[in-house]
């Protein structure tokens, strides 16, 4: 037991260095290893195993609502990436170039893609004639690269993997319903699957995504009550049509630009799985996204029967749950520690005493609660339990979040709150830039969205007093 302990101790408490918490964490729970690429991150198959879960069902939600999975290339022309000015200046600084081909200078230098719009713009460009055509739903599950300063595994690294849909419709009304249904989805995924609560809501213009009428967002508060953006959608309008030169015969027969929208979740929301639910033990994964729902650790493994009795045991869960049998020769202490770590929804704890009396010992990772259940009822109290957890995990977050959500209606209490309660600050606006400025001058604050749940807290803005026009969550963001 003392080798689980130190084990454990490993971990910086979260309370005293929640930056130093999370680097342990994803290093411990054998998520991510460095490379030797500075920002660039190897993810390790248990790392890997919850991404595959992420991607397996929002894949299948999306080929559900009629959307094509595709393959672009990874590198895009210079030439191309300068046909939408608004884009590629909001790329620029991020941008990865390659300039050789082997030996040979290139005469074109290649963009290593930091996002696919071009390549699909350029795409559609080519096979879209007519209304017939229209919609086009595509999506591409890859990698991205974006050269940035100040790295960290899942939540900001110099390659992320994600999935970018890009989509075209004929009119106006089909390309906002479409970006607005995506964020929903990416919603529903977030609170239903990785049982973290989001704000669904529409970015400011300065933080809307370059080139972009509008940009949805969904944001969330981790533990620290910093904000994360986990997934935003984008309604293009007809911008990049007009940039790139698709056009469609409508009925008429007259040519039409087409509307285009574009939008992903990354590898980040792995980063917010373990922000949200970790503790000082470790990971706390929800059920649904658990590579390994059940682990099972038999008790005095050495004497006859057990390691029999465990593996039997093992076929029947597997019927109702994704479960492992740790049958190797470590203590059970160690063994304790280690799935606690990896974030194992549950664990079947069962030795020859068990046996004898036909039972198991169950113990729930999030709130170590230990029940002990007849082995002919315990595929359905296995069930029972995950069901049950996956509910608690979204409704503890929910709270925990509503706990740091405060609102303000005069500029002094603005910034008191954003200097001593981290979280969101529900607060009015009047849609003036050098008013959101000015917040994150004197309060350190970013716009975090404007919720679709609009809230009238006054009438007049935060900042200037003048005449607000939208209630706003202000934070400090990853």
């Amino acid at each position: 037991m003392s080798k689980g302990k130190k084990f454990v101790e490993a971990i910086t408490s979260m309370d005293e260095d929640f930056a130093q918490w999370y680097t342990d964490i994803v290093k411990k729970a054998e998520l991510v290893d460095y490379s030797s690429v500075k920002g660039c991150m190897i993810i390790r198959p248990y790392g890997y195993a919850i991404w595959e879960n992420i991607q397996k069902n929002l894949d299948e939600k999306l080929k559900a609502t009629g959307h094509e999975n595709v393959y672009m290339p990874m590198f895009i022309p210079e030439s191309l990436l300068q046909k939408e000015k608004d884009h590629v200046e909001g790329f620029a600084p991020e941008v990865a170039w390659v300039t050789h081909g082997g030996s040979e200078p290139l005469a074109e230098r290649l963009c290593v893609r930091p996002t696919s719009e071009t390549l699909f713009c350029e795409h559609y460009a080519k096979i879209v004639q007519s209304y017939n055509d229209l919609p086009k739903l595509y999506n591409q599950w890859c990698s991205v690269v974006r050269w940035e300063k100040t790295t960290r595994p899942f939540l900001r690294t110099t390659e992320f993997l994600w999935q970018e849909g890009h989509t075209i419709h004929a009119t106006p009304e089909e390309a906002e319903k479409e970006t607005v249904d995506i964020l929903n989805l990416y919603a529903d995924l977030c609170e239903r699957v990785l049982a973290i609560p989001v704000v669904k809501g529409r970015k400011t213009d300065k933080e809307k995504f370059a080139g972009a009428v509008a940009t949805y967002t969904i944001e969330s508060l981790m533990h620290d009550g910093k904000a994360l953006q986990n997934g935003t959608s984008h309604n293009f309008g007809d911008n990049f049509a007009k940039a790139f030169g698709i056009q469609y015969s409508d009925k008429t027969g007259k040519q039409q630009y087409v509307h285009e929208t574009s939008w992903g979740v990354t590898t980040r929301l792995i980063g917010a799985i373990i922000m949200v639910h970790g503790d000082n033990s470790g990971l706390v994964l929800p059920p649904k996204i658990a590579p390994t729902q059940v682990i099972i650790v038999p008790i005095a493994q050495h004497k006859e029967g057990v390691l029999d009795k465990a593996s039997e045991l093992k076929d029947r869960i597997s019927k109702v749950a994704r479960v492992k049998l740790d049958a190797s020769d470590k203590m059970p202490g160690w063994k304790f520690n280690e799935y606690e770590m990896k974030g194992v929804p549950l664990r079947v704890e069962m030795g020859p005493k068990d046996i004898e009396n036909n039972q198991a010992v169950l113990v729930r990772r999030d709130t170590r609660e230990k029940l002990i259940v007849s082995l002919e009822e315990i595929e359905n109290k296995i069930t029972e339990i995950l069901d049950l957890m996956q509910v608690e995990l979204l409704e503890k977050a929910r709270n925990s979040a509503e706990e740091k959500t405060y609102s303000a209606t005069d500029l002094d209490k603005f910034i008191e709150i954003a200097n001593t309660k981290p979280g969101f600050i529900k607060a009015m606006w009047c849609g003036d830039r050098a008013c959101e400025d000015k917040l994150k001058e004197v309060a350190g604050v970013t716009s975090r969205c404007m919720p679709f749940a609009q809230e009238n807290l006054s009438d007049k803005c935060i900042c200037c007093g003048k005449e607000a026009s939208k209630l706003v969550y202000w934070g400090k963001a990853y």
